[in-house]
């Protein structure tokens, strides 16, 4: 089985209908994707319409985490989206990125970089608008080349001079919350320090003691020294393995299914939650 449990759809920043992605997919060659938007389940009905044959949707999201003063994303599968503590929480975040979106274009402005809100606005598209369509308008602007060049302390990064923050949910918060909507929590990309500042290994364990499931380890952003260091910390602490692309369609470079997931692990993501079930595809629109 092909396995890639960490993909965006335009539901938040990637370019991707999640229609399109679910086909892309299929097309890939997986057998089983996740969609995972920042904050946001809201691309889950339009990828489920368009499921394709052979495909299963694993329904999460992406949640915006903050720990001792430090950004990190906690990946959530199969919770119920309905349960309202947790409902109520993603609504916070996702409500608070237009101002934050904001903050930074009005300081580029201020940097003397001629964006403007309707721009970043437009290339988000009704998604959950965050800081790569800011990131985008600086490549559309000839300010940097890529995208991942916006991510830097000269521009968007962590403390950079156009950052701005916004509410992120504490970690074990965010477990409690996915653990009380029957879902299951893995940290997503945790060693990613070329994205700025990364948690201690003791606040992953931490977590482990307060019920994460997981740690994303196979990463595009993990060099193969720091995935060797992470493995050892799960095998330790007795968290799941998982691997995935982090998909953003044309907006990064890698591809579906380029870093997967083990069938075991996914099995036992799938006994634990308690939320929702994978969704097979019969044939989508």
């Amino acid at each position: 089985m092909r396995i890639d449990l960490h993909t965006h759809s335009t539901a938040s920043d990637g370019t991707d209908t999640p229609a399109e992605l679910v086909r892309n997919a299929g097309a890939a060659g997986l057998d089983v994707v996740a969609l995972t938007d920042h904050d946001t389940t809201r691309g889950h009905a339009e990828a489920i319409a368009a499921l394709p044959e052979g495909l299963t949707l694993v329904t999460g999201a992406e949640l915006s985490c903050r720990l001792d003063g430090v950004s990190l994303h906690m990946l959530a599968y199969l919770f119920d989206p309905e349960e309202p503590a947790l409902f109520a929480e993603r609504e916070l975040v996702r409500d608070d990125r237009v101002p934050r979106a904001k903050g930074m274009v009005a300081k580029l402005r201020e940097l003397g970089v001629p964006v403007t809100w309707e721009q970043v606005e437009r290339i988000a598209g009704g998604g959950s608008v965050g800081r790569p369509h800011v990131a985008t308008a600086l490549v559309e602007l000839g300010v940097v080349p890529t995208v991942s060049d916006a991510f830097t302390q000269d521009w968007l990064a962590d403390g950079g001079r156009a950052h701005v923050e916004k509410h992120e949910t504490d970690p074990f918060e965010a477990i409690r919350l996915v653990k009380a909507a029957g879902g299951v929590t893995v940290f997503a990309h945790p060693g990613a320090s070329k994205r700025g500042q990364t948690v201690p290994e003791s606040a992953i364990a931490d977590m482990a003691a307060a019920g994460l499931d997981g740690v994303e380890i196979d990463h595009m952003d993990h060099d193969e020294e720091t995935r060797a260091r992470l493995r050892g910390l799960a095998a330790e602490l007795g968290l799941l393995v998982t691997g995935s692309s982090d998909y953003h369609g044309s907006r990064k470079t890698v591809k579906l299914g380029e870093y997967r997931t083990d069938p075991e692990v996914y099995g036992e993501i799938i006994r634990r939650a308690t939320g929702a079930f994978p969704v097979p595809g019969t044939g989508g629109a």
